[in-house]
């Protein structure tokens, strides 16, 4: 009887493997996977809800056009950054990182709530379900893939490239405005690159990171879809 439950615990932790040639127990990355994507769904669950109140309450989407709106917004988003930088500082001493990451996740949801603003509510809404599918879909394809023994961590330096040159088109756009087509083609680039990062930190996942760096984890998934859902709602959002 002994042997015949460590025969079928060996063929369970084969069957169950991520990747070819998995060196670590899979239930136990299985159970670090879980926990991350918990922490991601709670993220994005708390983001939709300030968003969508953010864009429902009728003074609060005026008053983000108005120019104090606007440096409300300059002001969020340095907190944001100042947030991203001390949760990553953070990330490892319970409990100031559920609370750095609930302020985060509270900024970045401030932030995606004043660009909904700017838009159209039928715009808003298909960007939303389009960033769900191609995220699910990316998702999908890189377990499968991983599983097959495939492995994108030579995307690393190109990602990073390509998002230095996002950042400078980006600059040069508020600088140089460059109309609704400069947007878009920034918009282009930026879903492309994003779709790349989630590809990347989801085979990261898989394979790389720590049992400990849950919050690292979950911050840049995060931050691939939430940018994910800005660079579409750029091409697909009007102006209201």
């Amino acid at each position: 009887m002994a042997i015949f439950y460590g025969k079928s615990d060996v063929e369970l932790g084969h069957a169950g493997q991520l990747y070819p040639g998995m060196m670590e127990n899979p239930q136990m990355r299985w159970g670090f996977i879980r926990k991350v994507y918990s922490i991601l769904c709670m993220q994005l669950l708390l983001a939709f809800g300030v968003s969508l109140v953010m864009f429902l309450v009728h003074p609060v989407r005026e008053f983000m056009r108005t120019p104090n709106g606007l440096c409300v917004m300059i002001v969020a988003l340095i907190l944001t950054f100042v947030l991203c930088m001390m949760m990553f500082y953070f990330s490892k001493r319970h409990p100031w990182n559920y609370v750095i990451l609930f302020l985060f996740t509270i900024a970045m949801s401030f932030m995606i709530g004043a660009a909904c603003t700017q838009k159209r509510g039928e715009a808003v809404l298909m960007t939303a379900g389009l960033t769900l599918v191609v995220t699910l879909g990316l998702t999908i394809f890189t377990f499968v893939a991983a599983k097959r023994g495939l492995d994108f961590s030579f995307l690393g330096p190109f990602l990073f490239c390509a998002l230095l040159l996002l950042m400078a088109f980006s600059i040069l756009r508020i600088v140089f405005p460059m109309g609704r087509l400069g947007a878009q083609v920034i918009g282009c680039i930026g879903a492309l690159v994003y779709s790349g990062y989630i590809i990347y930190d989801t085979d990261n996942l898989i394979k790389r990171f720590g049992y400990d760096e849950y919050m690292e984890a979950a911050m840049c998934l995060f931050l691939d879809i939430i940018n994910l859902f800005l660079s579409l709602l750029a091409i697909l959002g009007g102006d209201d």
